[in-house]
């Protein structure tokens, strides 16, 4: 019988461990390093770097990249295999609630796509206040980061996917601050926000995939930035609104596309602010370092 574990390990583990083997070796990773950590032997990495490797249908493969982006940046980050592990196993377990995904394994196992989705019940809360706290963990150690937080401090939301109200989303208590210039954090918690957990359900409520946000300073460099690493981005104003107006027409940007980041450019006592959205707080991440990268 082709159970999802035989689904993944047949079809999508392949061309993910291939992947990640070459966004280790971009970033100078040995073969031999990175077949221990991928658990393979080095005979099998240097295959996949000669791209000995099967690709699946291009929906699934687009999904997968995502994540071995993800997983390749937490490895080069120094995080524990624990942590890489941890992740990895609640990507794959995301992947099964993913159209496209269910589409292909409904069609590799003889089975209903509705029967796909019943196999994979909806992570429990725990799991996202441990994915927000390795991505917060990330963000704080980040060169420069300090520099982005804003008068107002930042705070970072990560809501699972079945949110409805703002006490269903997980985020920074107290917000992100600087002590002696450098950024320090509580661990997240569940309705520790207001403001930027409404804004996540806003969101998904319009683009279910963005799950997770982080607000930033405003500056004419953090928009030559937002352009020059290639994110898609509008602009709104909220000077003037009151907090559920504001979250409004924040969100209401995303009727018309899905952006990596909404300016705010604030008004009568309203700092300017930089929205930076994604799917989940690691996407976030590495929208922040790709911005530092270029600043």
């Amino acid at each position: 019988m082709r159970t999802p574990s035989v689904y993944i390990a047949e079809e999508l583990m392949p061309y993910l461990r291939a992947r990640i083997a070459e966004a280790l070796y971009r970033t100078g990773f040995k073969q031999a390093k990175i077949a221990s950590y991928l658990g393979i032997t080095q005979a099998m990495v240097s295959k996949y770097l000669a791209g000995k490797y099967r690709t699946p249908p291009e929906g699934v493969s687009k999904l997968l990249d995502a994540v071995a982006d993800e997983i390749s940046r937490l490895i080069v980050a120094g995080s524990s295999k624990e942590e890489v592990l941890l992740l990895l196993s609640r990507r794959l377990y995301e992947l099964f609630m993913a159209g496209e995904v269910c589409r292909h394994y409904s069609s590799y196992a003889g089975v209903s796509e509705g029967l796909c989705r019943e196999l994979v019940p909806p992570f429990p809360r725990s799991a996202v206040l441990d994915e927000l706290e390795v991505a917060l963990r990330e963000l704080l150690s980040l060169k420069g980061f300090s520099s982005l937080v804003p008068e107002v401090r930042s705070n970072f939301a990560y809501a699972p996917a079945n949110a409805r109200k703002p006490e269903d989303v997980a985020a920074v208590p107290g917000r992100i601050t600087l002590v002696k210039g450098r950024p320090y954090a509580l661990p997240p918690e569940f309705g520790a926000s207001a403001f930027t957990a409404s804004l996540v359900v806003e969101v998904m409520r319009r683009r279910p995939s963005i799950r997770s946000v982080l607000n930033i300073r405003y500056g004419d460099d953090i928009e030559h930035a937002l352009g020059k690493a290639g994110f898609s981005f509008t602009r709104v104003r909220t000077g003037g609104l009151s907090e559920r107006r504001a979250v409004e027409e924040i969100a209401g940007a995303f009727e018309e596309a899905e952006w990596d980041a909404v300016v705010d450019e604030g008004g009568a006592g309203v700092e300017p602010l930089v929205y930076i959205f994604g799917r989940n707080p690691l996407d976030v991440v590495g929208k922040v370092k790709r911005l530092l990268e270029v600043m």
